[in-house]
């Protein structure tokens, strides 16, 4: 039976989106003192004013939380990292300090590398991975919204650090999380990687939700890049259970038709994609291994074109507003 004190009485959550503000409130409500470290000032103002409030099966939730700039983010026990990817390297950089109080370190971000790159930092023997279906929608700046069922599952980086991993599963769970302790932690990570590639990518190309995808193209498509994943990830010697991500990718289409991948959100508003960290990853795992990964590569140069569009589009209605 496991004891009801959590593990790390100080958690600090570097970025203040939907999953961050959603582990915020459940961590806090579960007796933690939590910090938000975000760059939005504004944001910051609001959670430090008011709390964060989660909804989801269970009802109503408020906490009150602390939520700073990096370079006031106080001493934690556990760090999680939950920005974009491509932000995973200047956000570490800005809470470096906080490896003074020796604290475990775990990412649950989408893609891969983001884990290296704590390590850089933290130290591999105090660096966690995992993969988080966790769904989570913000309504409003300090308001989130989680419905439906959610599953984690962590381990860690290296040996060593998998040792760690016990505490911090026991600190989830105690905050309302599914978790399990896997050995093999890149083979979820990497099935949810495929997952993400084979849907959030074409999505943001053709700018529709998934029912724009639950046709026979775009079903052909997705089964290509889960195709390329899996041969990629087995090539790097990590075997994955196609079935179950063809799988996932169908209950997707099926039971979520008009939800909006983050990549569909990130284009609509003209911020920056994790195309490099999701289908770029794999095709850079694939050109380093000898695997073809045709599928992904041209995903990846179609949103890269789109975000320079964008890009451009911005550049040139700030230069006409300016005129």
């Amino acid at each position: 039976m496991e004891s009801d004190k959590i593990p790390f009485a100080r958690v600090a959550i570097v970025g203040g989106g939907a999953m961050g503000c959603l582990f915020a409130v459940r961590l806090a409500c579960a007796g933690a003192a939590v910090t938000i470290v975000d760059v939005d000032s504004r944001r910051l103002a609001l959670m430090n004013r008011g709390g964060l409030t989660l909804v989801d099966d269970t009802g109503v939730h408020s906490a009150r939380i602390t939520a700073v700039a990096a370079i006031d983010a106080p001493p934690a026990d556990l760090v999680m990292l939950f920005t974009k990817g491509m932000h995973s390297a200047s956000a570490i950089a800005s809470v470096a300090h906080l490896v003074a109080g020796n604290p475990v370190a775990l990412t649950l971000q989408n893609g891969i590398g983001n884990a290296e790159l704590l390590a850089q930092t933290f130290g591999a023997e105090r660096v966690l991975l995992g993969s988080a279906h966790v769904p989570a929608d913000l309504e409003g700046p300090t308001r989130v919204v989680s419905r439906g069922p959610s599953k984690i599952e962590i381990g860690g980086l290296c040996e060593a650090s998998h040792i760690l991993a016990a505490a911090t599963g026991r600190q989830l769970r105690l905050a309302g999380f599914d978790t399990d302790i896997v050995d093999e932690i890149m083979v979820p990570i990497w099935e949810k990687l495929a997952f993400n590639a084979a849907l959030n990518a074409p999505a943001a190309v053709c700018g529709v939700t998934n029912s724009g995808l639950d046709n026979e193209p775009g079903r052909r498509l997705a089964i290509k890049v889960v195709d390329e994943s899996v041969a990629v990830a087995g090539a790097a010697g990590i075997r994955l259970n196609r079935a179950r991500i063809v799988e996932s990718v169908a209950s997707a289409l099926r039971d979520h038709p008009m939800h909006k991948a983050s990549m569909v959100q990130d284009r609509e508003c003209g911020r920056p994609t994790e195309i490099e960290t999701i289908n770029g990853a794999i095709s850079r795992e694939g050109a380093r291994l000898g695997v073809p990964t045709v599928a992904c590569d041209t995903l990846c140069e179609l949103v890269r074109i789109i975000e320079l569009r964008t890009e451009f589009g911005q550049n040139s209605k700030a230069k006409s507003d300016a005129a």
